[in-house]
């Protein structure tokens, strides 16, 4: 089966329990096969958990959730050393963050301190415990909710956790058609119970790799660095994208090829994904929230002026 055809697979598998949402599961398919960590932003009730469920069950992948609250400590996410008297031995408990797919539910609920646990964990993929170090399995995932409405009891993600995520998404409400049909499929069935897997481990890790070797231009690249310049020379910017971010940029690039069935990157595989990768990492200056501009808007500002390359 090609890559295509897989991933066409896994999105339809996925739609059966989250229905009328294909562009955003695509968009989640892009950051997992990117290889990157993904934070999902929307109001409660539009189905994120049950995405991720949905995910973890199509890819035949081990899932654990941990639900973010102000008085989790980092131990209760990494893991923590135990002394076994019989054996006179301190023993590593591993934690939640050992499974392929993770859950971080509501994580701006949980202090600075322990979000410092989960650094580490999604940038070098691996837990240090003393003297001890601890590789996670592949392939890995952190997939973090967030409500954007709610403020109480909530902290601000610091930005070096916002920058290790490769793309914010939003799933949004159905429309009306697809809310009527989600009520009539949910009425006497459960279809996350229903579906089954439809890849496996070697299928990601192949995709991940097959999207590495999507060929890329020094045109591309050139245009990939003069947007992520404009952004670090903007005046309603405080805080530009990082290289980290330009290097997200370009994985999420190579993974939309693979997706339409391309072997090389297009400028327009860029462009298209540019608010999903740099949104997040933004931040804006107080001359833009006078003049009731967003970080989207300064990225589509910036598409426009940044001229777009030729490939040939």
């Amino acid at each position: 089966m090609d890559a295509q055809q897989l991933i066409k697979n896994i999105v339809y598998n996925v739609e059966k329990v989250i229905i009328g949402k294909r562009y955003e599961i695509y968009n989640i398919m892009k950051g997992i096969i990117a290889d990157g960590h993904i934070l999902i932003e929307d109001v409660p009730g539009v189905g994120k958990t049950t995405l991720v469920k949905a995910l973890s069950k199509s890819l035949s992948l081990t899932y654990s959730r941990i639900q973010f609250t102000p008085d989790l400590l980092p131990s209760d996410i990494t893991g923590i050393s135990i002394y076994n008297q019989k054996t006179m031995e301190f023993e590593f408990r591993k934690g939640p963050v050992f499974a392929n797919i993770v859950l971080a539910d509501e994580i701006n609920r949980t202090s600075p301190k322990t979000q410092s646990a989960l650094l580490e964990v999604m940038e070098e993929k691996q837990v240090s415990e003393g003297n001890a170090t601890y590789h996670l399995d592949r392939p890995f995932f952190v997939l973090a909710t967030q409500n954007p409405i709610e403020s109480e009891g909530t902290f601000v993600l610091p930005e070096a956790q916002l920058d290790r995520f490769i793309m914010k998404v939003s799933i949004g409400y159905p429309d009306r058609k697809d809310e009527a049909n989600i009520l009539k499929i949910y009425r006497n069935n459960q279809p996350l119970e229903e579906i089954g897997r439809v890849a496996g481990v070697e299928d990601i890790l192949e995709l991940q790799k097959q999207a590495r070797n999507v060929y890329v231009t020094d045109e591309i690249n050139e245009y990939i660095a003069s947007i992520a310049d404009a952004t670090r020379n903007n005046k309603y910017l405080i805080l530009g994208s990082s290289t980290r971010a330009s290097l997200a940029l370009l994985r999420v690039a190579q993974a939309s090829a693979l997706i339409n069935g391309r072997d090389y990157v297009i400028p327009e595989d860029v462009r298209e994904n540019a608010l999903l990768v740099l949104s997040h990492r933004l931040s804006v200056s107080a001359l833009a929230r006078a003049s009731n501009y967003d970080s989207n808007s300064v990225i589509i500002d910036i598409l426009k002026t940044v001229s777009v390359p030729k490939v040939k």
